[in-house]
């Protein structure tokens, strides 16, 4: 069922608070070698270890720059929040962008083969649900930027995910969503100012969501520019010229959201 809560992130009013965080000794975090046809990934996990129950695991997508600190860093948040998450790799061990050309070339080969982007996909999901501290049977993703792009194709070729959360990620994809074959509940988050996600982007997702009878929560926020959540883009802004900025107000409202809409997917 489509949310009408999609229209406008004026219309939407997020008062949750965040969920209180694990103590700093709790939270356990571990870099992960892992083989996909024989190439190297590494990706990163964090958990509360003292958890007394089997925790809902999140996998992190991240943005075309590579596996890095941000993911990190989202990935640690999450487990702070009650949650086992698992920043995985998109490119393979040591590919790092540090120049938007080498980003766009590593994002390319990624995505060229989705069968291939499904299987590395695939593989890190499998190790996030073989931890010990994760309920295999209740896992969700979020993205960014090109991950959110990549959770929402995930989506669309109906991998068996509780639901998967979108921040200014690419809306557009090669592959259409059919009736009955998405499983998880999606969430995406949009800056309105984002020239890299236009507003026929948006519609076209509404749509396609809303054919293939999904439960979609769209929220756009108005004059919000690409990569709002990532506090280092106003430094690339700088550096290469390029449409992106952080907005720590959208950031947080988008944050409390995906910890609300998990709290919600994982209690059914």
């Amino acid at each position: 069922m489509l949310n009408p809560g999609y229209l406008a992130a004026t219309a939407v009013t997020l008062t949750l608070a965040l969920q209180a965080p694990a103590t700093l000794a709790e939270l356990q975090t571990k870099t992960m070698d892992y083989e996909v046809n024989g190439e190297t990934y590494t990706g990163y996990m964090a958990w509360d270890d003292e958890a007394e129950h089997q925790q809902p695991g999140v996998l992190v997508v991240h943005e075309w720059w590579g596996h890095n600190e941000f993911a990190r860093e989202q990935a640690e948040k999450l487990a702070a929040s009650g949650y086992t998450a698992f920043a995985l790799d998109m490119y393979g061990s040591g590919k790092q962008a540090d120049h938007p050309d080498t980003a766009g070339e590593f994002a390319r080969e990624a995505t060229r083969d989705l069968d291939q982007t499904a299987e590395r996909f695939r593989k890190a999901m499998e190790l996030l649900q073989n931890h010990d501290s994760v309920d295999p049977d209740r896992i969700a993703a979020q993205g960014y930027c090109f991950g959110g792009s990549v959770v929402l194709n995930m989506a669309r070729m109906g991998m068996d995910l509780d639901g998967v959360v979108s921040y200014h990620g690419s809306l557009s994809s090669p592959i259409q969503a059919e009736a009955g074959e998405i499983s998880a509940r999606v969430q995406v988050y949009t800056g309105g100012a984002d020239p890299m996600v236009p507003a026929e982007q948006v519609a076209g997702l509404v749509e396609e969501m809303h054919n293939a009878q999904v439960d979609l929560t769209l929220v756009s926020f108005p004059g919000v520019q690409h990569s709002f959540t990532n506090p280092g883009a106003d430094r690339i802004a700088e550096k290469f010229d390029m449409p992106v900025g952080y907005n720590e107000d959208a950031a947080r409202r988008a944050w409390q959201g995906t910890l609300s809409f998990y709290e919600e997917i994982f209690a059914e």
